[in-house]
């Protein structure tokens, strides 16, 4: 047994939620004891979604393929848009966002349907058809939620690449997937630098011979752009707000079947050759807006923050599609936690008035070595939940995010999941499960992991294969 296992095992610190935090919670015991029928489960959570036509068949399972809500159609974007602007959401707060150098813009759930309409529009005016691939390289700023979105309005794939990839691996993702559109920026901040993204994103399409066009955002300002950084080629490159400002707002959904692929988005490549893992509309829009839902006891009050990068499947998930969902009031920030000064977190978190905040254990490791005096010069009462994704956390960076962060009041929620499962699978609902420090305690309502032998028996003891349904 491994030193950190030992130590894991041996942690005997318990922290239940607050009285209040409970009181408070939409989320209760009785959602685990739903979970025991997951097909009963998961049907159910399909129900808060809107659906153009129902399911016949909630799982049509063959193994080893899986067909969920078999015959329902549906729109990943109408269901993060449309059906809030029928009523008080549509002038709440979609997007906040704040760039690295300090601008700010307030995107209204209004305001965000509009320009995803706008862009969809641009998609299909420039040839993009249903089941086409838009690859989308951009800075975390509003246009990348928006693109995501534009493109599940039309049926059209997503394949979203991380903005601090290189050429080579930008060229290899768009080639992977056959995109026929690549979005793009003049540039991004890190740091206080200018990533040259233009620069990037054409030292790729080199040799990408099925990219058609390419869609450029005015990040970096000026009337067209700044030449430095976007070089405009002729008949394949547009700007995104030239192509926008003549498009109309409005742009009808297609219906997508619920098997119908929504994104692609590849691994990271640590382990070998990145794969492009693919999801589908009906099954994982299911499971983000659930747990969403209920890990981050989401209320129409809070304003929520995932530091992730929309180049990643946290981005995806807990960013764009499961909070959006939802209804929530969702921060975006463009730069690093420590630019200019290492309290750059925590003055957004005051100055906005964040109440959840999900971020990673190597930043939350960052900022113990950094030191508790910049986090302790800003008011950081609004929090009121924390969570931890990305890796395992240890026990002392638990500690110190809930005693320095939530000020012993705020519940953790550790979360495992990954890139193939596409949402979160184990983890403490934070009104219910008493949480350990360093552990993701139970699985999701609705998840089951089961230990089988070689040939898929399920087995009640000993060594075995741990997988999860």
């Amino acid at each position: 047994m491994s030193d950190q296992l030992s130590t894991l095992l041996s942690e005997k610190r318990r922290y239940p939620a607050t009285a209040e935090f409970a009181a408070r919670s939409a989320s209760t015991a009785a959602l685990y004891a739903s979970g025991h029928n997951w097909e009963r489960f998961w049907e159910s959570q399909a129900k808060t979604l809107e659906w153009f036509t129902p399911w016949t068949r909630v799982l049509d399972w063959q193994i080893p393929h899986a067909k969920w809500f078999v015959g329902g159609t549906l729109n990943a974007s109408t269901n993060c848009l449309d059906r809030h602007l029928r009523g008080p959401r549509r002038n709440k707060a979609a997007i906040i966002w704040e760039g690295e150098p300090g601008d700010r813009r307030v995107l209204t759930y209004w305001d965000l349907a509009r320009e995803v309409g706008r862009c969809a529009n641009a998609l299909k005016r420039l040839g993009v058809q249903r089941g086409d691939r838009v690859a989308i390289y951009l800075p975390m700023i509003p246009e990348a939620a928006i693109a995501m979105l534009a493109c599940a309005r039309i049926g059209a794939v997503h394949s979203v690449v991380f903005g601090g990839f290189s050429a080579e691996a930008l060229r290899d993702r768009i080639n992977d997937a056959g995109a026929v559109v690549l979005i793009t920026a003049d540039g991004g901040y890190r740091r206080g630098q200018v990533q040259p993204l233009k620069r990037m994103a054409d030292a790729a399409m080199a040799q990408t011979p099925s990219i058609r066009h390419c869609i450029v955002v005015r990040r970096r300002g000026g009337a067209e752009g700044d030449e430095a950084f976007a070089e405009i080629t002729e008949g394949r490159d547009h700007w995104w707000h030239r192509l926008l400002e003549r498009e109309a707002a409005a742009c009808p959904a297609e219906a997508m079947d619920a098997e119908d692929l929504l994104f692609i988005l590849y691994t990271s490549g640590t382990t070998g050759k990145p794969k492009g893992i693919v999801h589908t509309t009906g099954g994982y829009l299911t499971h983000v807006t659930s747990t969403a839902k209920h890990v981050f006891d989401l209320n129409d009050e809070d304003v929520y923050w995932c530091t992730a990068d929309v180049g990643w499947v946290t981005g995806h998930s807990y960013i764009v599609y499961g909070p959006l969902a939802n209804g929530a009031t969702v921060l975006m920030y463009e730069g690093a936690p420590d630019w200019p000064e290492r309290d750059r977190f925590w003055r957004i978190v005051e100055t906005y008035g964040v109440t959840i905040l999900y971020t990673a254990p190597t930043a939350i490791r960052a900022f113990m070595k950094w030191g508790s005096e910049h986090p302790d010069r800003h008011d950081l009462s609004t929090l009121r939940l924390l969570g931890s994704v990305g890796e395992p956390i240890n026990p002392e960076a638990w500690v110190w995010y809930y005693e320095h962060i939530g000020k012993n009041r705020c519940p953790i929620v550790d979360t495992w999941w990954q890139t193939e499962t596409g949402g979160i699978m184990i983890t403490p609902l934070p009104a219910v499960v008493i949480t350990k420090p360093g552990s993701a305690t139970i699985p999701y309502p609705g998840i089951q992991p089961e230990l089988v032998d070689t040939k898929g028996n399920r087995l009640e003891a000993g060594g075995g294969f741990l997988t999860i349904a």
